[in-house]
């Protein structure tokens, strides 16, 4: 199961998020999202998790959560919207 960890703190990384659903159960991937132009978070990531039960557990327990004085939005992550193309600017 895929899910969304939003209101993420700007200091927590990848092997973080991959830790804090590790107690869980077995956590396939975990990814904190990097502006591309910056380098520095964008406060959200996602985590991959293959036991759906294990998953539903971390959603539960983990949404609403407070990290660095930050309240965690966890939810099962939505397949991303088809947008139109991005006009270039003038």
């Amino acid at each position: 199961m895929n899910i969304y960890v939003g209101n993420l703190p700007w200091s927590v990384k990848d092997d973080e998020l991959r830790q804090l659903f590790a107690e869980f159960g077995e956590v396939s991937n975990a990814n904190v999202i990097m502006d591309k132009f910056s380098g520095r978070s964008r406060g959200f990531g996602f985590v991959e998790m293959a036991d759906a039960s294990a998953a539903e557990t971390a959603i539960e327990s983990l949404n609403e959560k407070e990290i660095e004085g930050r309240n965690l939005r966890v939810n099962e992550a939505k397949p991303r919207e088809e947008r139109p193309p991005r006009r270039p600017r003038d």
